[in-house]
């Protein structure tokens, strides 16, 4: 009897030790109650209570805590029906809060984000959800920031993970990509069309141009030749009308010989002529010829008398 009696004793004594000493782990904090009633909260680290009036209420994890948002059907602005999943970063900032505010923190926490997240894509257009998924995160955590507030929790991210369109919408919205692409390549292909027939017109613009440039620069040279040639055929006959002047017959024997001469050659390289005809006299032609020669002589003649006057020294008197 007496050893049962210790025996009990010292289960009773191990009880009471138990809750007399409290070890709270790092990151987590609880909750006190006396009688039921919260008192206080205890940090990481030993603490001491009173047997039977004092009690444990919750175990607050304050550390960051990761939450999965299942997946859920949402209809868009423009009725599209897509499927939305997500995941939540909060941490417990006010144990006591989180402990009496509300009966199930993870339960109520992912029902409100999943509220909004119907909302926040309920106002939006499929192009805009599927484009602007970083305004759609900052709108859902600034919400349900707020929201959770009284609930001494603070919700640092909110990410959608994906942003699933029905079957027959992402075929569509494949082959709208594609004609897409396609109109682009035919606008890129009708610019280059368009910019090589304007290279291959400035191209023939200014082989015209450099063609006129030349045709011009030839009837310049041709006129040129021509002013020149009427310029000497004007000298020769001043010149030829001179010596007849000065009597001297041999230069209009000359001259009407050098005519008589050019004629001819026109009239034999005319396509049209096959046999020409000369009723003339020979000694005309010969008295030409004769003319020419005399001019020759003439002309020999005077210029070594002009050579032997420069040759002969002066006299000394």
């Amino acid at each position: 009897m007496g050893q049962l009696f210790a025996l009990v004793i010292i289960v009773v004594a191990v009880i009471v030790l138990a809750k007399l000493v409290r070890i709270v782990p790092q990151g987590y904090e609880w909750t006190v109650e006396r009688f039921g009633r919260y008192t206080r909260t205890l940090s990481p680290g030993l603490h001491f209570l009173a047997p039977f009036i004092y009690n444990i209420g919750r175990k607050m994890n304050m550390m960051e805590q990761v939450l999965d948002v299942p997946s859920q059907d949402v209809i868009t602005k423009d009725n599209a029906v897509v499927r939305v999943d997500g995941v939540v970063f909060y941490q417990v900032l006010d144990a006591s809060k989180a402990a009496y505010e509300v009966a199930n923190l993870e339960q109520a926490a992912l029902a409100l984000i999943m509220t909004n997240i119907r909302t926040v894509l309920g106002s939006m257009d499929l192009d805009e959800s599927l484009s602007q998924r970083d305004a759609i995160n900052a709108k859902l955590l600034k919400v349900v920031d707020e929201a959770t507030h009284p609930w001494g929790v603070k919700v640092n991210r909110i990410e959608i993970k994906d942003i699933a369109p029905p079957r027959d919408l992402v075929d569509s919205m494949a082959r709208q990509m594609k004609a897409e692409r396609e109109k682009r390549a035919n606008i890129l292909d009708a610019e280059g069309f368009r910019q090589a027939a304007i290279l291959k017109a400035e191209g023939e613009k200014q082989s015209v141009i450099l063609a006129a440039e030349g045709e011009k620069e030839a009837a310049f040279r041709a006129a040129e030749a021509r002013e020149r040639s009427a310029e000497a055929e004007a000298k020769a006959t001043a010149m030829v009308s001179e010596a007849i002047a000065n009597g001297n017959v041999n230069a209009l024997n000359y001259f009407v010989a050098t005519k008589y001469v050019e004629a001819l050659k026109e009239m034999a390289n005319s396509p049209n002529q096959k046999m020409l005809l000369l009723p003339m006299e020979s000694t005309g032609i010969l008295g030409s010829l004769a003319g020419i020669a005399e001019l020759a002589k003439d002309s020999l003649s005077q210029q070594q008398a002009s050579t032997t006057v420069r040759r002969t020294p002066p006299s000394i008197s």
